[in-house]
């Protein structure tokens, strides 16, 4: 079985809705993070343009990339510039630092 990790970055005003929508479809880890930058949309009125916005990472089986990717896009969409990117990336092992083992199908 392949793992991915798919990170998202998208607006602070979505995060918590984002969270609720991820554990509702049992996704049952995640981490969260606020960063900083500017793409689509800048702070054209900010000295750095930098935008603040919430960052989230799972790391998760392939078959379920596309029902997490089309969750977050529906909780976090608002339909402006700034609504934020979804990146999924190949992953070749993850382990568990806790049990010093590979992380097996299922075990995510």
């Amino acid at each position: 079985m392949n793992f991915r990790k798919v990170t998202a970055i998208f607006r602070c005003d979505s995060c918590e809705k984002v969270e609720r929508r991820l554990q509702a479809i049992g996704v049952h880890g995640f981490s969260v993070s606020k960063v900083k930058g500017y793409g689509e949309y800048a702070d054209l009125y900010s000295n750095d343009w930098l935008v603040t916005h919430a960052r989230i990472e799972i790391f998760t089986e392939e078959s379920k990339v596309e029902e997490i990717a089309e969750t977050i896009m529906e909780a976090a969409h608002v339909g402006v510039e700034g609504d934020g990117i979804i990146a999924v990336l190949p992953v070749e092992k993850l382990y568990r630092i806790r049990t010093r083992s590979e992380v097996k199908p299922g075990e995510v």
